[in-house]
């Protein structure tokens, strides 16, 4: 071109080389945050085993989340992804990309691998072991899956849509942490995390609906890259396909709102306590101070304010 040489790559067995490398530089970076962000908050929140776990977990999610999230939008605007749709299904395969995109997805596969070992370095609780195996696993599958089979772009987005959930979530965590009574961000990150969920179902529909079915090359073509859009040609496919994707969305909102009803009913049962536990305490400064109007006591005696005794005196014969 006239700006000069256009230099597109491939992915290939070199590819775990980088990725092994990045994995070692990933350790380092989260021994980094570790040491002079977390551990000099923890010493002056002085939180108890459990949510000091919790809070270095969601610690180093927030400064991950909030890198990826600024450099995926960076590279889809970059790209033209989000001014052009189009671009998401048009010319697939995508075998072929910009180093910024292939750099972006060995970052990430580094990422998620580099957690396996950190399970063990950051000494976690067995019983938190499976929940974060699996939410790893499935990083490393969504990612190595749109990296290997071509579906780099809508990759990408639907990263950025996931990571802004999950940046919103983690910083509610780490500022609940800090003051238990401030949970404005959790009603934030309620709010984003609906809007990202129809964003992800529409491009879903629009990607797998309308945009695969009409690229040209309908064939089956691994050499080349393609591997879905002779699928994607068949409507019984593509529309038990669509049905997985609703009822996989269906099944997390479900569990949001199960979610959010338990924190709801939790948060009002909190204040009901709260306003019994305060009328409790003012009857019994009320009757503190009925007991102090009629008298008070010394030596186990009851005596008036004036200090005579309220009880008649009897009167000696003479």
């Amino acid at each position: 071109s006239a700006d000069g040489e256009l230099v597109q790559y491939h992915y290939g067995l070199k590819d775990l080389v980088t990725i092994l490398f990045y994995i070692f530089i990933a350790i380092i970076l989260h021994a980094v945050v570790q040491e002079y962000a977390l551990d000099k908050i923890n010493r002056r929140l002085h939180l108890s085993k459990v949510k000091h776990s919790k809070f270095n977990e969601s610690g180093q999610l927030v400064a991950f989340h909030l890198t990826s999230v600024i450099w995926c939008l960076y590279v889809v605007v970059t790209e033209g992804y989000i001014s052009n749709p189009r671009s998401l299904w048009e010319n697939y395969p995508h075998v072929y990309l910009p180093y910024q995109v292939k750099f972006f997805y060995l970052c990430q596969l580094a990422y998620w691998l580099h957690a396996l070992p950190e399970l063990y370095f950051q000494k976690v609780r067995k019983e938190e072991i499976p929940r974060q195996l699996r939410c790893i696993a499935l990083y490393l599958l969504h990612i190595a899956g749109a990296y290997l089979l071509n579906l780099t772009r809508l990759g990408l987005i639907l990263l950025l849509l996931q990571y802004l959930a999950e940046f919103f979530f983690h910083m509610a965590r780490l500022v609940y942490f800090t003051d238990e009574n401030n949970e404005k961000l959790f009603n934030i990150w309620a709010v984003v995390f609906v809007v990202t969920r129809l964003f992800t179902l529409t491009l879903y529909i629009l990607v797998i609906g309308f945009g695969l079915p009409r690229v040209e090359s309908q064939a089956l073509d691994p050499e080349r890259g393609n591997f879905f859009s002779f699928l994607f040609n068949n409507i019984l496919f593509r529309m038990s396909v669509l049905l997985l994707v609703c009822l996989f969305q269906a099944s997390v909102m479900w569990r949001f709102i199960h979610f959010q009803l338990r924190r709801w009913r939790e948060y009002w049962h909190e204040q009901s306590s709260r306003k019994r536990a305060a009328a409790s305490t003012g009857s019994k400064q009320q009757s503190k101070l009925l007991k102090r109007d009629s008298g008070y006591h010394e030596n186990g005696v009851v005596k008036a304010e004036n200090g005579t005794s309220p009880r008649t005196k009897k009167l000696k014969s003479p």
